[in-house]
């Protein structure tokens, strides 16, 4: 049986989608493994945090966003990961 995702590994997922070079919000969301609403959602919620920053790409007659990971959104990226580290939750989460 597959636990839920908590809202905090699902930021932490988009984050790094972003940071491994993902910038189209259909490509982050399918990395993520998200449904389109809900990406949105966390995209602009990023955003507002200063977490993630977006571009403006205009070609073809219409603009397109990309998104780009801050340096805040790198420094909570890199707290969380070592957290999880520093807990070892993959043996905590096998164990049950």
């Amino acid at each position: 049986m597959s636990l839920r995702r908590s809202k905090l590994d699902i930021t932490l997922s988009v984050l790094s989608s972003v940071k491994d070079g993902l910038d189209k919000p259909t490509r982050i969301m399918y990395a993520s493994n998200l449904a389109w609403k809900p990406t949105r959602r966390i995209l602009a919620s990023l955003v507002g945090q200063g977490l993630l920053r977006e571009i403006l790409v205009s070609g073809s007659g219409r603009s397109r966003v990309r998104y780009e990971i801050t340096e805040k959104g790198l420094n909570v990226l890199d707290y969380f990961r070592g957290a999880e580290a520093l807990l070892d939750v993959e043996n905590i989460a096998s164990s049950d």
